[in-house]
């Protein structure tokens, strides 16, 4: 048995290295990586250490790298701006330490997890909607952060168990398969007609190939990058393959101010039900994949951050990174286990390190060249990584079950799951009025929570329910 370290995706995914067996949790990937930790106690900066310049920016670097590609994946797939990501995520991490009282090294990117909620959002109101409904989970986390400082984890418990939030993370991962094999294999997914192409779908499957090698073969840091070098090596393929075009690139300048999409400035907000019923669920069930992060990141650093500073700073920070992310016209942010992975390595915990991160990501985002070059990327490249990405969520939210030993043998257990997930990956839809509906994975999670609620014999078929233990030293097996 192993100690076990979870790296998240926030979809946003972190992979194995050093030859450990692990699984996803939620958006988290759990490594055994007890003999590396072992032989690597020793920490060389601990969380409030300043770092040497030099070394500073080095170690900088490696986290920006490690979170890069999940970050710019995320705003190509729902059509907002890489470069605004960039900056968000900076600010957003920059916020984030900051109200955590600069206790908690995590950094902030783009989350998976509201592609399909941005991708809906943006079909009936546009990116003004998209951005409102990213503002209100941001909203959501701050009251939930709220009520857990006055009242504590249990209410968040008998709501979101591992019953109903493993189902819910299945349909996140299935609702977007179809987006990712589109991407793959037509020239233009986007089109009202669509053409299909074995020269993309071969990239793709090229793409996919890179990543998956990555994943499995690469060792230490870059062992950690497995999207950015599946990116990479897929957008040299489609180079060869005559699938990019360079004149973007040629024509963008060196230094542009990104696409910002600020509100009262670009767009007049407005508040809309069908928004709320759209985004506030997903912002619920993320819930669990952070309080599973502040958990892992407990374990690694060797410090209890769900009671010190608290998980209701670290869901209160993560919900202000949202609600900035949602000011500049960016996608929702998240704390990323890429990076926690970065650290588990490393053993360098500084928050200054996290912070440097933060400030290179805001300066990428200001460089023209990079936005042009990730908009040059072929959507079969990107089809071909998001494969992986979406089949992986979908996963880790079985994975989520097995390891809260939840009995899908009990009648109930299997009635809420089964539910959950027809639902949601059927496309079932209530429509309340002309003007609000509940669809797909919202529905899917309301009504698992209700039959939850309402079904009886819950406290019998729940399994273990470690989803949000606050004692952080307890271990987990993996078979």
């Amino acid at each position: 048995m192993g100690m076990k370290v979870a790296t998240r995706p926030s979809c946003t995914l972190f992979v194995p290295s050093f030859g450990q067996r692990g699984f996803f949790y939620g958006e988290i990937w759990v490594l055994e990586v007890e003999t590396y930790m072992n032989q690597n106690k020793q920490i060389v900066l601990d969380v409030e250490e300043v770092p040497k310049i030099g070394k500073w920016i080095i170690l900088s670097i490696q986290h920006l790298f490690a979170m890069f590609g999940a970050t710019v994946l995320v705003p190509f797939l729902v059509g907002l701006s890489p470069g605004v990501a960039l900056v968000s995520s900076g600010l957003g991490t920059l916020a984030y330490l900051l109200i955590t009282k600069g206790r908690i090294p995590a950094y902030l990117g783009s989350s998976f997890a509201f592609i399909a909620p941005i991708l809906a959002a943006k079909s009936f109101g546009g990116p003004e909607a998209a951005m409102m409904g990213s503002f209100l989970a941001g909203i959501v986390y701050g009251i939930v952060a709220l009520l857990i400082s006055k009242l504590g984890l249990k209410w968040l418990v008998r709501i979101l168990p591992p019953i109903v939030v493993g189902p819910v993370i299945m349909v996140i991962g299935l609702g977007l398969a179809g987006t990712a094999v589109n991407m793959a294999m037509y020239e233009n997914p986007g089109a009202e007609q669509l053409v299909y192409s074995n020269t993309h779908f071969m990239v793709a499957l090229a793409t996919l190939g890179i990543t998956v090698i990555c994943s499995i073969y690469f060792k230490g840091i870059l062992g950690m990058v497995p999207i950015l070098a599946g990116i990479i090596g897929g957008y040299i393929i489609a180079v060869f393959a005559g699938l990019v075009n360079f004149q973007q690139v040629i024509e963008a300048p060196f230094l542009q101010v990104p696409d910002f999409f600020v509100p009262f400035v670009d767009y007049t907000p407005s508040f809309s039900w069908e928004i709320v019923s759209i985004m506030v669920p997903v912002a619920l069930v993320t819930l669990a994949e952070h309080t599973g992060d502040q958990m892992v990141l407990s374990k690694v650093v060797g410090r209890n951050f769900i009671e010190k500073p608290g998980l209701h700073r670290s869901i209160l920070g993560d919900g202000v990174a949202t609600v900035i992310a949602s000011f500049l016209g960016g996608p929702p942010n998240t704390t990323y286990g890429e990076n926690i992975g970065v650290l588990a390595i490393t053993r360098v915990f500084s928050v200054f390190v996290i912070g440097g991160a933060a400030v290179l990501a805001i300066m990428f985002g200001f460089v023209g060249k990079i936005t042009a070059l990730i908009g040059s990327i072929p959507s079969a490249v990107m089809g071909g990584v998001s494969i992986l990405l979406f089949g992986i969520i979908a996963s880790s939210g079985l994975r989520m079950l097995i390891d809260n030993k939840v009995d899908l043998g009990n009648k109930r257990n299997l009635v809420i799951s089964s539910v959950i997930l027809v639902i949601g990956v059927g496309g079932a839809f209530v429509k309340v009025n002309e003007h609000v509906s509940l669809s797909g994975m919202a529905l899917a999670a309301i009504v698992g929570v209700f039959l939850n609620l309402v079904l009886p014999g819950r406290e019998e078929s729940e399994g273990e329910n470690n989803l949000f233990e606050e004692e952080n030293t307890k271990q987990h097996d993996v078979a």
